[in-house]
């Protein structure tokens, strides 16, 4: 290890070989921090519940950066018996399933999981890792610690070492927590709600820092205490789309890519397509939809009422560099935001790599966004608001008939401020202003 850098240690769930969105903020990051000075250290579970996993992505991992392992014991071999599930099925993320209606085991889990594992099923973990990382660090001092959560449970490992050492700390939230969409589906009792709020503030009044990835979450921070909040979005690691001869799609595809659970799944834009078969049949003849991860079953009925299954070409989960690959010969992305009350800050991780792809995006959801300002500044595509079909159509319709004349691009402007390597830049900015020395 160069001893001219200074050395962070970095507390997060997600870790290669896991694959899924969570992985991909401090991996990247990682990729790149000793070109600013930062030796990383990386703590990390030996046998995680991963969401998926994904072996491409173990090359973005620097030759020799330490990773710390220790094992982890996590609910879900009792969590699977009790719902009926085997071993190795995976678990879904936040609230999409894939079953028509859940019954009375899945609402008991869900009850289960809010009020009994707080802040998350992870929480088993924090008292021995605490415990391992203040022994380590005793022989191996570091200038600086990172938590990322969720899973929160990150946060408080994080905290019990601030408690213990003092060490410079910065809480890294890839997505709130109390204010999360879900939140108020996890039917809390009084004593859960509370204990979930004062974990959360401890985590927010403590850390030396607190980054998030957009404005609206860092405000809420700082509303509930943080000390001083900076504002670090997600990005795109431009070597990953370093692809030569990507040839764009014959059909007129429309792809998301990533998970739709049932607050995203918009039913408006549905039959906003429909119509649009039923208007121009050179449309229907030509159009493709494609969705690239789960799906929740609403997504599926609202295709079959619509009469839009027969153009679906659905694929459950590919590794991050055939992803990209398909976002990049696509003919239009489709960025469906969540439905719910905090969807003017909502700025998914697959955003910004929709941007990367330079293909034409059309964005479901507020037309004030944090999402919608990002896309005119980039100038990489339109917004319609949730129930505004005719803006959905007319977008289509001004797509489609570029793609008619093979014209069918963007110039894209400014999307070098997204770029995982100036990101990264920016992490270590913020650690060099709470380390020592």
């Amino acid at each position: 290890m160069d001893s001219t850098k200074k050395t962070v240690l970095i507390i997060t769930y997600y870790w290669p070989p896991s694959g899924g969105a969570g992985v991909q903020r401090w991996l990247k990051t990682v990729k790149y921090l000793r070109e600013y000075g930062w030796e990383p250290i990386v703590y990390t579970p030996e046998n995680p519940e991963a969401p998926a996993l994904d072996s491409s992505l173990l090359k973005d991992i620097p030759e020799g950066v330490k990773v710390l392992k220790q094992p982890i014991w996590e609910p879900y071999s009792f969590y699977k018996k009790f719902l009926g599930l085997k071993k190795d099925e995976k678990i879904n993320a936040g609230f999409l399933t894939e079953k028509k209606k859940p019954g009375l085991a899945e609402k008991i889990a869900v009850w289960i999981r809010g009020n009994f594992f707080i802040p998350d099923a992870r929480k088993y973990w924090v008292a021995p890792s605490v415990e391992f990382l203040a022994g380590y660090l005793r022989s191996h001092p570091v200038d600086a610690v990172v938590s990322t959560g969720p899973p929160h449970s990150m946060h408080l490992i994080a905290l019990g070492l601030k408690q213990k050492t003092g060490i410079p700390w910065m809480a890294d939230f890839r997505d709130p927590w109390t204010n999360i969409d879900f939140y108020d589906k996890l039917m809390l009792t009084k004593n859960a709600d509370r204990r979930h709020r004062e974990l959360e503030k401890n985590v927010l009044q403590n850390a030396d820092i607190v980054t998030s990835i957009g404005k609206q979450m860092a405000d809420e921070f700082l509303q509930l205490g943080a000390k001083k909040v900076e504002v670090v979005p997600n990005g795109f690691d431009e070597t990953d789309f370093a692809f030569s001869n990507i040839a764009l799609d014959k059909m007129f595809s429309i792809s998301h890519i990533g998970s739709v659970n049932k607050d995203r799944n918009s039913e408006t834009f549905w039959s906003a397509v429909s119509e649009l078969c039923d208007e121009l049949p050179v449309f229907k003849e030509k159009l493709q939809l494609k969705l690239v991860g789960k799906c929740d079953h609403a997504v599926l009925e609202s295709l079959d009422k619509y009469g839009l299954q027969q153009y679906l070409e659905k694929t459950e989960y590919l590794p991050h560099d055939e992803v990209l690959r398909k976002s990049m010969s696509t003919q239009v992305l489709l960025l469906l935001l969540n439905n719910t009350p905090n969807a003017k800050g909502i700025m998914t991780g697959k955003f910004y790599e929709y941007l990367a792809a330079k293909r034409p995006i059309i964005c479901i959801g507020p037309q004030d966004g944090e999402a919608a300002k990002t896309l005119e500044e980039t100038a990489a595509g339109m917004v319609a608001g949730f129930e505004d079909k005719q803006k959905m159509k007319a977008i289509l319709k001004e797509y489609f008939e570029k793609y008619q004349q093979n014209n069918l691009k963007v110039e894209y402007a400014a999307i070098d401020n997204y770029s995982r390597r100036k990101l990264t830049g920016r992490f270590a900015e913020l650690l060099e202003s709470i380390s020592k020395g």
